[in-house]
């Protein structure tokens, strides 16, 4: 039987176990959107300044995020102890340290002690949830949503752990934005996720652009800032450009940096034997008309 959220999910909490920088502004986005927030952590000075954080913050989050909830913003309690911080939650989020034999032993505690009912997630910016499940029965109910710095960057990817409900992350999809977020489903693994993985590539050329002696940093940072500012993603980048001449390109540097995985150019060759040049041809890797 495919999962359904809880029809009382709205008169429950959200736990979020893990006062540090990013569960405190996790904290803040569901506060801000009208839900109660349970706060774990061990340390009674994480959970004080994460109190504060919420505090001086919910206000700015909701006209940051446009929410405006007619109850409010939330309540926010603080908990030293697990098992009271998860109590009555419809989802528990773990935002503990990026440490994989300690989100193993975390996310096996959260199926052991939630609500028969709650999802169980993790937070890790690169750790599956395929590899926390030794101790975990309900496996059903465990995926990652990897969340970005909200409330600015306020993506969420959601990726499962290969055992996850087909109902979950269908769920999630059409109930986050109510808080101001944007969901992004994670197709498949993968280590790093969506941006993650495409900004490791961009981080790791600028470092080598400024190791080699190409540019210096603050080069870089002013060529980036005009070309993010002008708002085109990549693959409509790509698009305007022309998938032949993005495959010319990727086929020089290819042939300079052997070790370039091959993926990339079949991908292109398969649009260019199509006839999907992009926006000079009519389609690319979206239809122009």
């Amino acid at each position: 039987m495919t999962y359904i959220l809880p029809a009382d999910m709205g008169q429950r909490p959200v736990t979020i176990v893990g006062a540090g920088t990013l569960g405190r502004r996790i904290a803040a986005v569901y506060a801000a959107g009208g839900a109660d927030v349970h706060i774990q952590d061990t340390s009674e000075q994480q959970l004080d300044a994460c109190r504060r954080f919420v505090t001086d913050n919910v206000e700015r989050v909701q006209t940051l995020l446009d929410v405006h909830p007619s109850r409010g913003a939330g309540d926010i309690s603080l908990y030293r102890e697990l098992a009271e911080a998860v109590r009555g939650a419809w989802m528990v989020v773990e935002s503990v340290p990026e440490d994989l034999e300690l989100k193993r032993r975390v996310i096996g505690e959260l199926d052991r002690l939630s609500e028969a009912d709650a999802i169980v997630a993790s937070n890790s910016s690169s750790l599956p949830t395929s590899k926390m499940l030794p101790d975990v029965e309900h496996r059903w109910r465990v995926l990652n949503t990897h969340y970005q710095q909200p409330p600015e960057l306020n993506a969420v990817e959601l990726m499962s752990c290969g055992e996850t409900d087909e109902g979950i992350i269908p769920g999630l999809m059409s109930t986050l934005p109510g808080f101001g977020l944007v969901p992004f489903w994670v197709r498949r693994e993968s280590d790093g996720f969506i941006l993650n993985r495409i900004w490791a590539s961009i981080k790791r050329e600028c470092l080598m652009v400024v190791e080699e002696g190409v540019a210096t940093p603050d080069d870089v940072d002013a060529m980036w800032m005009i070309f993010a500012g002008a708002g085109i993603p990549p693959f409509r980048l790509m698009d305007r450009v022309g998938l032949d001449v993005v495959l010319a390109i990727e086929e020089h540097y290819a042939s300079v940096r052997p070790a370039l995985p091959a993926g990339p150019r079949e991908l292109l060759r398969g649009f260019l034997d199509r006839g999907w040049l992009g926006v000079k041809s009519g389609r690319g890797f979206y239809d122009y008309g």
